[in-house]
């Protein structure tokens, strides 16, 4: 194995970490790949949360998703994507005229990242992009560990995904909140019932084939015991929408509660626990997932 000296360091990225970078990272307690990738991740988008609102982006749009519920509202594991919907539909919403301030923002840190939008072949209301960076670098700028930063290949790519619906379902509130790091400024998030019905929308009409997202069921564990209000009419919306429900009939919380047990039944407990491991401190409290456990969390969901 080949380890930097400090010349190469310098190479690889910026070799005295700024003051503001040191106290994000004072967060966390970092020993293994895993914890430095997490922190890197959530410092990042943090930054990239800054960039976005130094070009007013929340003004016209909110976040939301698991980002929001870590970052915002104290949710106990690791987020990977930024998630936003705009106020209200706009077809010709440009996610590109955002991405000097992210770039500016991140560079002003000591970090060297790019923005990419995704260009897709068909037509769809989520706009995507990708704030990418070499992966060796900017653990360098963190002053990963040697061991950690020579483990990664030289040319390996991190990547944040940003995602903004531009088509979003009528029907929500959204709230401003503050983060005091890595300077106070403002964001504008779901609120937590509303969030609520979004995250019950992913668990029950995500479209992933053989594939489980154990974070769903591990944020629903966490509303469920922090904040179990749940908008229910959004949640129709926004099923409306992908036309998971349909007809005249608005959906009853008795309705919601049987696809909610059904989609327990069906649920693949071992699969949706090796998901979401990578992504909380404790897995071993994992152990407790089972059918009987789904189906007493469900039941303690309040609908507003």
């Amino acid at each position: 194995m080949i380890w930097l000296n400090e010349s190469e360091r310098k190479k690889e990225g910026t070799f005295s970490m700024h003051k503001a970078i040191a106290a994000l990272l004072s967060k966390y307690e970092c020993r293994g790949h895993n914890d430095y990738m997490n922190a890197l991740r959530e410092i990042l988008q943090e930054i990239a949360l800054l960039g976005l609102w130094r070009g007013k982006f929340f003004e016209k749009a909110a976040l939301y998703g698991g980002t929001a519920l870590r970052v915002i509202y104290g949710l106990d594991r690791f987020s990977e994507d930024l998630d936003f919907s705009l106020l209200n539909p706009f077809s010709a919403f440009d996610i590109t005229g955002y991405a000097a301030f992210l770039q500016r923002e991140t560079e002003g840190f000591g970090f060297d990242v790019r923005f990419e939008k995704i260009e897709k072949a068909g037509r769809s209301p989520i706009q995507s992009a990708f704030l990418k960076a070499n992966t060796r670098r900017q653990l360098v700028v963190i002053e990963a560990h040697d061991e950690i930063v020579n483990a990664i290949p030289r040319g390996q790519t991190f990547k944040i995904k940003l995602e903004v619906d531009t088509d979003p379902p009528p029907g929500f509130e959204t709230q401003t909140r503050y983060l005091l790091q890595p300077i106070p400024f403002a964001v504008r998030a779901f609120s937590l019932a509303h969030l609520f019905a979004g995250k019950m929308h992913a668990v029950l009409c995500r479209r992933w084939k053989s594939r489980v997202k154990g974070r769903d069921w591990y944020d629903l564990v966490w509303y469920a015991a922090n904040h179990p209000g749940l908008h229910l009419h959004h949640l129709e919306q926004r099923m409306r929408q992908t036309r998971d429900w349909q007809g005249e009939a608005p959906l009853t919380s008795e309705k919601l509660l049987d696809l909610l047990f059904e989609a327990i039944n069906k649920l693949d407990i071992d699969e949706a626990r090796r998901e979401v491991e990578p992504f909380v401190k404790h897995p071993e409290n994992l152990s407790i997932w089972s059918r009987d456990f789904f189906s007493d969390v469900a039941l303690r969901i309040e609908f507003v």
